[in-house]
């Protein structure tokens, strides 16, 4: 280890952060440029606690081990990755605190791993002053809007997309007379409209739409308006904890008995079953986007992440977006070597999602591929990762319903 290496180590346990440094030395590839040799720092920023906790640590771990992965192969561009992660504890405020320490102390050159669109939006401006790319893990459709130098990858499903796999699965079931409800922010409201985009320009209607505050101890009256309108499902924009206060008080109030629930994955899970019971479960409808189950990539990633975390990939579907994260922006900065400042990285990552590309399923095939000068399509564990216009991806939708105690796949909803 150098001193240089030594350096960087204490630096980073004296910021008390985690820091993952692999001490093998770059290697330069045959024909292959080089111009730095100093470690390219990763910002982590995922919700280790707070809502988002149940998939933080995953995503976390993700990352590390895609850093980890690059690495072993020798680096990217004769650079090691170095991966500094931090809590957002869910929440933008401490996001905002965190993002500052990540970019003016540990000196991250990449955020990766917003989880909530209200921190992301929050992470935003300080990653855009900085000329620092930005990915993340959130729907808000306003994320797109706000990202004003493209600078800003979503590698999941847009709260839009999320309200269009509402309608279509709405479609499936044959319901007639939806009502929604929505968390009043930009996720919660993002959903709701998607669908109501997507229902009423096939011609249907929305019989009541309620948007709420949120962290209310009862929405009794949010509800009542909604139950006035009859409606034969409710599609919902919502967070766990809400979500929770809003069907056990349906339940307890014995109304439309057999009303219908159509709800976001990370609102409808586990620990949704587990605290209300498999009775007030049966009603729901839990729809998630999936990861690209059939690619090789995959199969590489979840055996990794199974090793590394005891855990089954198909637990937490964001540890794979993460994992992509890493591996795509391994694979640009390998396109845009010499030059791995972070915008000309930023501006080489469509060039590794090229639809008349090689086909390359880990960064090692990918690397190869561009030393040997050819053009890559990286098919990603999480999903195709077919960036549109906005950096935005469009994985499939999941549809689950309870089996016994727990959440089981159904369908499967593809655009």
């Amino acid at each position: 280890m150098t001193d240089k290496t030594g350096s960087t180590m204490r630096r980073l346990l004296a910021g008390g952060s985690l820091a993952v440094l692999t001490v093998a030395m770059a290697a330069t590839a045959p024909g292959m440029a080089r111009a730095d040799d100093t470690p390219f720092r990763i910002g982590a920023l995922n919700p280790v606690t707070g809502a988002g906790s149940p998939y933080g640590p995953g995503m976390q771990k993700a990352i590390v081990m895609a850093a980890d992965e690059v690495n072993q192969t020798g680096g990217v561009c004769g650079r090691m990755l170095e991966v500094t992660a931090e809590d957002t504890q869910t929440s933008p405020d401490a996001a905002v605190l965190a993002v500052k320490k990540l970019i003016e102390v540990n000196g991250a050159q990449v955020i990766m791993g917003t989880w909530s669109s209200g921190v992301t939006l929050a992470v935003m401006p300080i990653t855009a002053a900085a000329g620092i790319p930005e990915l993340n893990t959130s729907g808000a459709p306003a994320i797109s809007m706000e990202d004003k130098d493209d600078m800003v990858w979503r590698f999941q499903a847009t709260n839009d997309r999320f309200g269009q796999a509402f309608a279509k699965i709405a479609t499936m079931r044959g319901f007639k007379r939806p009502a929604t409800m929505a968390y009043n922010n930009a996720s919660g409201i993002g959903n709701t409209e998607g669908f109501t985009k997507a229902w009423t320009a096939d011609g249907g209607a929305v019989v009541s739409a309620v948007v709420y505050e949120p962290k209310r101890p009862s929405y009794r009256s949010e509800l009542q308006q909604i139950l006035a309108a009859n409606p034969d499902v409710v599609v919902m924009g919502s967070y766990l904890q809400d979500t929770t206060v809003i069907l056990r008080e349906w339940f307890q109030s014995g109304q439309s008995p057999d009303l219908q629930w159509i709800i976001p994955g990370w609102a409808a899970n586990q620990q949704l079953i587990d605290a209300l019971g498999p009775e007030v479960a049966a009603s729901i409808i839990s729809v998630d986007s999936i990861s690209n189950e059939t690619a090789p990539s995959y199969d590489h990633f979840a055996a990794a992440y199974q090793a590394a975390t005891g855990s089954p990939a198909s637990g937490n579907v964001y540890a794979a977006m993460t994992y992509d994260m890493v591996i795509s922006w391994g694979l640009a900065m390998q396109a845009a070597c010499p030059d791995t400042a972070p915008k000309a990285i930023n501006a080489a990552i469509r060039s590794i999602d090229s639809a008349d590309g090689t086909p390359v399923y880990t960064f090692a095939e990918g690397k190869a591929a561009i030393e040997a000068g050819k053009t890559v399509n990286y098919e990603g564990a999480s999903s195709r990762l077919s960036f549109d216009q906005y950096g935005d991806v469009t994985p499939d939708f999941s549809l689950s319903e309870i089996e016994g105690t727990s959440f089981v796949r159904k369908d499967v909803v593809k655009f």
